[in-house]
């Protein structure tokens, strides 16, 4: 039996903007998106701490050290500079299976605490 598991998430990420008229995703800044196992085109959910909104999307790159997060595409209607959010990716594994999931704390200007 396969189980879904959490492999890694960004926690409390700011969001710092927003285009609607890119056609999708997710940008991340890219030392954060390795900080957590991610991979460009990887599919992730984005929880909206401030409106609650939910999605599912995928990881474009953001210039390294650059502290940017930013939702593109009909996605972007669902959050605002400044919210902050948690960027989580799962994978499927045997029941029997562990992972240790990678979690990337954040400061408020997206810079890694721990």
């Amino acid at each position: 039996m396969q189980v879904k598991f959490l492999k890694s998430k960004i926690h409390r990420a700011t969001l710092t903007k927003t285009d609607i008229d890119y056609e999708g995703s997710i940008g991340i800044d890219w030392t954060l998106a390795e900080a957590a196992g991610l991979q460009e085109n990887e599919a992730v959910h984005v929880w909206n701490l401030n409106n609650g909104e939910r999605l599912e999307t995928y990881v474009i790159k953001a210039s390294a050290g650059s502290g940017e997060i930013f939702l593109n595409g009909a996605a972007a209607r669902l959050g605002q500079a400044g919210d902050l959010v948690i960027i989580a990716a799962f994978c499927w594994l045997d029941a029997k299976e562990k992972i240790q999931p990678k979690v990337v704390l954040v400061d408020e200007r997206n810079q890694i605490k721990k």
